[in-house]
């Protein structure tokens, strides 16, 4: 089959961009929705919430371990198969995680899930591009990560609700019927692109070596790192200011945020990116300091999370597109380490902050992301070249 090439005009394919944003939407709906059903997962698995949250850190490293050798194992493949096969992974680990009695085997189910996706990640931002002219690659990256902010604000606070109604088990049922429809939609919107030959293939030492990487990959841990840390214990955060049954409205309200901020951020990234990073890491400290002030001031924590989803939600899309401009033609090279660096500050987040959980307890956790975002932010600001 002759894959389709980008198209030379100013549209976009966009019922193929929405079959990437779609495999996006279902790695965030497996990753984080443990988050939302915290406290069924906890009872029903017989462990604490603390272990709960361990479940989002096995998924993290199943990414952080995969995506750099899974990628470079399968540089030759053709992406379209390779990209069914990965979405396909998650019909059999979440129907594992839906029947498990078991949480070490579902751990380890979470750890394969977390293999899948990282393999995702890594294809998602370098196939838009593939897809887009060259003046609108950006935006087809941003239009392909929609799906984030939308498995924020409809999917998790769907899963979490519907998880109060009949259980959380079925909830993982129906992820692996989207699965399945998932796999159809991209062999039929999706185009199919060769994968790299011998002699097009950069190696990992000489991408990571290109001016600029480095810093967007110290600032894509930081700022994911800081996400973590307060979005695996939202539970008990909201619990300061008496919300702890409102886990699932304030998720929806993070998540509309969140829309509303990849929707600008894709209007202005092919000329903007460094003013909005800057502004995405700034709207998020703003957020961290009201949290950590005001932690138990329930309109001020509403008001903060729409200014932490403000900041996050087109963080994925300035990341990956900063990254792919620095490596080109090894845009999936590059995109394994992003996803690495991404799924490090997951299971950090995770880990640490529910260290910080049990030795300080939930007020501890937006004052070391306030320190992480300050240090990113001049990050960001120095370097010209990684967010050019």
């Amino acid at each position: 089959m002759t894959p389709i090439r980008a198209p030379s005009d100013d549209r976009l394919p966009v019922l193929g961009l929405l079959g990437l944003a779609a495999a996006g939407f279902l790695t965030i709906l497996t990753e984080a929705l443990p988050a939302g059903l915290l406290f069924q997962m906890s009872a029903d698995l017989a462990v604490s919430e603390a272990m709960v949250g361990q479940l989002i850190t096995a998924y993290a490293f199943g990414s952080l371990i995969a995506a750099i050798p899974l990628t470079a194992a399968t540089r030759g493949w053709r992406r379209r198969p390779l990209l069914m096969t990965a979405v396909g992974g998650f019909l059999l680990v979440n129907i594992i995680t839906a029947v498990s009695t078991s949480y070490v085997l579902t751990l380890c189910a979470r750890f394969v899930a977390g293999a899948f996706a990282g393999l995702v990640w890594t294809l998602l931002a370098g196939y838009a591009s593939r897809m887009a002219p060259e003046h609108l690659k950006g935006r087809a990256i941003a239009l392909a990560m929609i799906g984030t902010p939308f498995a924020l604000t409809i999917g998790i606070p769907a899963g979490t609700l519907i998880g109060g109604i009949i259980g959380w088990r079925p909830v993982f049922i129906m992820m692996s019927g989207l699965s399945i429809l998932l796999v159809a939609w991209i062999a039929w919107c999706v185009p199919d692109f060769e994968g790299e030959t011998g002699g097009d293939r950069a190696s990992l030492a000489s991408v990571l070596g290109r001016p600029g990487l480095k810093p967007v990959l110290a600032a894509t841990l930081g700022f994911v790192l800081a996400h973590n840390i307060l979005y695996t214990y939202i539970a008990p955060l909201l619990d300061r200011a008496g919300m702890g049954g409102r886990v699932d409205a304030t998720l929806l309200l993070f998540g509309v945020a969140a829309i509303g901020s990849i929707w600008m951020v894709a209007v202005g990234i092919d000329r903007r990116l460094r003013t909005l990073t800057l502004a995405s890491v700034g709207l998020f400290l703003v957020a961290a300091l009201m949290l950590g002030a005001f932690g138990q001031v329930s309109w001020i924590v509403l008001l903060a999370v729409v200014i932490w989803g403000l900041g996050f939600g087109g963080a994925a899309s300035l990341f990956q597109t900063a990254s792919a401009r620095i490596a080109g033609e090894a845009a999936d090279v590059a995109q394994s380490m992003v996803v690495t660096a991404w799924n490090l500050a997951i299971a950090g987040g995770g880990l640490l902050g529910g260290l910080m959980l049990l030795g300080g307890g939930a007020g501890l956790l937006p004052w070391s992301c306030v320190l992480l975002l300050a240090a990113i932010g001049l990050m960001v600001w120095k370097s010209r070249l990684g967010f050019a």
